[in-house]
């Protein structure tokens, strides 16, 4: 057969093959509507209806939920992967999860067996450095290690995100530096949390919270009573009418 013949076949082929084939489908986003979860797509529509008290990200194709004092598993199609038996469940990391029932803690595998053996160490990962700490005077700037960027020993802290933003403090406040040196975020917050995903950084203003993204745009408004790190694409906030939901990695939030 000749090449151009088969790379168009390859082509058709492709063309013909399903979506799920070539990328993974949506995860769905835990939604809350009043007082009980469901679950809804990246658009905000209900695919599994609210008919628990509480539920979690799906992580690994599986989610806890919560219905009364007691927590299960449910895959993507709402189907049970557990009992609601626990009293305590945590998302998957790595094929396992950490539940409690009858007051013992142990690991679940994703099909619910329970595990003997221990987790494995966690991979150790070096950050990515993206450039030289610059002191002068009591102050301290930053060199980049790529390209022509710097910024002036000015402030009295800079920390890295390693994925290319600067979280710079002056006094008792916090900005924040793009890889080209520009300031992105004006040197007003009180704080930047330092931990979990910094992809998304947590900023505060007062006693709220919001988020920024990759670039160091804002991402949500400073409106959040609670704010924790992004889980992938989904981070879990207290919304400002005092009751838990989410948001995803667009700033959408998932509740009404």
């Amino acid at each position: 057969m000749k090449r151009p013949l088969f790379l168009l076949l390859l082509l058709m082929l492709a063309a013909a093959s399903p979506a799920w084939a070539q990328t993974a489908t949506s995860r769905l986003v835990p939604f809350r509507q009043g007082s009980k979860w469901g679950y809804a797509d990246q658009s905000r529509r209900l695919v599994l209806p609210p008919r628990y008290d509480e539920a979690g990200p799906f992580v690994e194709e599986i989610a806890w939920v919560r219905q009364g004092p007691l927590y299960g598993y449910i895959d993507g199609g709402g189907n049970p992967v557990t009992p609601l038996q626990f009293t305590r469940a945590t998302s998957f990391r790595r094929g396992r999860a950490t539940v409690e029932l009858n007051g013992e803690t142990f690991d679940l595998s994703s099909t619910g067996q329970r595990l003997s053996e221990p987790a494995p160490a966690e991979p150790e990962e070096e950050p990515l450095e993206h450039g030289d700490l610059v002191r002068k005077e009591g102050k301290v700037g930053f060199r980049f290690t790529v390209g022509s960027g710097s910024v002036p020993a000015l402030y009295d802290e800079i920390r890295e995100n390693y994925n290319g933003l600067l979280f710079v403090r002056q006094g008792a406040k916090w900005g924040v530096i793009d890889s080209r040196g520009k300031l992105v975020q004006s040197v007003r917050y009180d704080a930047i949390r330092l931990t979990g995903n910094l992809m998304f950084p947590v900023v505060q203003l007062g006693q709220l919270f919001g988020y920024l993204d990759e670039e160091g745009n804002a991402l949500t408004d400073v409106r959040y009573p609670q704010a924790e790190p992004f889980l992938d694409d989904l981070a879990r906030v207290l919304a400002p009418d005092g009751q838990p939901g989410y948001i995803n990695a667009n700033g959408q939030e998932f509740w009404e």
